[in-house]
């Protein structure tokens, strides 16, 4: 059993990124812009990332935008 994404979220790869011409990254849950990372935090981000799955992308993604989800937001 995979205790890390126990109700399979990250499957269906909620995250998106982007990475500006200016080096900071653009992150998107369900396609709406959450957070921006500094150059740095970019730099970071890009070494963590390098040659990882989809699901090890979704999962660092998550753990950057940290407790941003508390389950009684409005949907649409």
């Amino acid at each position: 059993m995979n205790k890390i994404d126990n109700r399979n979220k990250l499957k269906s790869e909620p995250f998106s990124y982007k990475v500006t011409k200016s080096n900071k990254t653009l992150i998107y849950y369900e396609g709406r812009q959450i957070m921006i990372l500094s150059e740095k935090d970019t730099k970071k981000f890009i070494n963590k990332i390098r040659n990882k799955s989809s699901f090890d992308i979704q999962l660092v993604l998550a753990k950057i935008t940290g407790n941003f989800k508390h389950g009684n937001e409005k949907s649409n």
